[in-house]
């Protein structure tokens, strides 16, 4: 019998075709809907680029009125989702929080299409604005602070630091964290993006398919690393410090946060962006402490990789929980903000999968003995 070909973590596997996201990771670019990461950072933001990610073209001015007026109307939290964030244990993790935060939104919203178990999704945009309402109400009620209202005039990333911190952001701050979100949201077809479509071709709804991703996401091998970055960052303390933890990180074979990844051969793109910011926010801040030390780690150990033959650039995550920490929020929100951004892309797959449907069914190669007959109880 001809063997059918095998590749562990489905590596190099098409799984299907896609126009929502490309990578081309030899040259370090990135597109949503074939306009580039760059274009998009410099002139876009956060609603508009769901808009493109949802209906596949850049809005005109009257359509993304309407859809960002859509998307903020979605943003407040109702009585029953604010005592279950108060009520959730304070020794969890938010991303648990969150991805039962999203099974349990879908009961207080209006999404699926009449007399029908599909969801309506494209136009009710609760799941994608209301992750931030969701994040911000956490971060304030774990420092025993109350909810604070969204406000209708401020964009999705300035909304979320005003809803955390309970103060309306600088003009700067807020546009950095809207582009922030703007960066996360699409990234073809990983973990978590390939666990929403699994999730939606059975059918099923896609809250159902986004807490599905929000549990892959949560995983240490996907989200997560801007915290550790930053945690790297405190533990070294001072730009000085670096070569000294190198050396006893690569003799603990300690792995470096940040820094490779599994697509990009070169500096992935979002990073150079984030690492602007980062610079931005230093100098707004006259605090280069995390911007000297990230600089002088990505030095060190591109220099000790490259002589090694093996060169390793920073991902997205190098830079941004720095960036995040500049803008006053706490390590352990890191991941959930990555969700936050994310979840545009995901229903963008969701959406996709549904339109050309097929469940997902893979085979397994068989490893175990040969077939054996059953042996009674009294006989073992």
């Amino acid at each position: 019998m001809e063997s059918k070909p095998y590749a562990k973590g489905l590596e190099g596997v098409i799984a299907d075709e896609s126009s929502i996201c490309k990578i081309d990771g030899a040259k370090g670019k990135l597109y949503y809907r074939e306009y580039s990461i760059e274009e998009l950072a410099a002139h876009s933001n956060y609603e508009e680029v769901c808009y493109l990610l949802l209906y596949e073209k850049l809005p005109t001015l009257a359509e993304l009125k309407d859809f960002s007026q859509r998307m903020r109307e979605c943003r407040p939290l109702v009585q029953p989702i604010l005592d279950m964030i108060q009520s959730f244990p304070a020794s969890a993790h938010p991303m648990e929080l969150l991805q039962s935060s999203v099974s349990y939104l879908s009961g207080y919203v209006q999404h699926r299409i009449a007399h029908s178990a599909t969801c309506n999704c494209r136009n009710t945009l609760y799941q994608v604005s209301q992750l931030s309402s969701v994040v911000a109400t956490y971060g304030r009620y774990r420092e025993g602070k109350k909810y604070v209202p969204p406000r209708m005039d401020l964009s999705h990333g300035a909304n979320f630091l005003y809803m955390l911190h309970g103060t309306e952001p600088d003009p700067v701050e807020g546009e950095i964290m809207d582009k922030c979100l703007l960066l996360h949201a699409e990234h073809d077809f990983n973990a978590s993006t390939f666990a929403a479509r699994v999730v939606a071709s059975t059918l099923s709804t896609c809250y159902c398919s986004i807490s599905s991703a929000i549990g892959a996401l949560y995983g240490s091998l996907h989200g997560g690393a801007n915290q550790h970055v930053v945690e790297m960052a405190e533990e070294i303390g001072d730009k000085n410090n670096v070569a000294p933890w190198m050396e006893k990180a690569f003799a603990q074979k300690r792995k470096v946060m940040g820094m490779g990844h599994r697509e990009y051969k070169a500096k992935d793109p979002r990073a150079n962006i984030i690492q602007q910011y980062l610079v931005e926010l230093s100098e707004k801040k006259q605090d280069f402490r995390y911007y000297e030390i990230l600089q002088e780690v990505e030095k060190v150990f591109r220099g000790k990789m490259e002589t090694a033959g093996k060169p390793i650039y920073p991902n997205v995550d190098f830079y941004s929980g720095a960036v995040y920490r500049l803008l006053g929020i706490p390590a352990i929100l890191f991941t959930p903000i990555f969700a936050m951004g994310r979840v545009a892309g995901w229903l963008a797959h969701i959406l996709e999968q549904r339109s050309d449907n097929r469940i997902y069914r893979p085979e397994s190669l068989w490893k175990g003995p040969e077939p054996r007959a059953y042996v009674p109880i009294e006989k073992r």
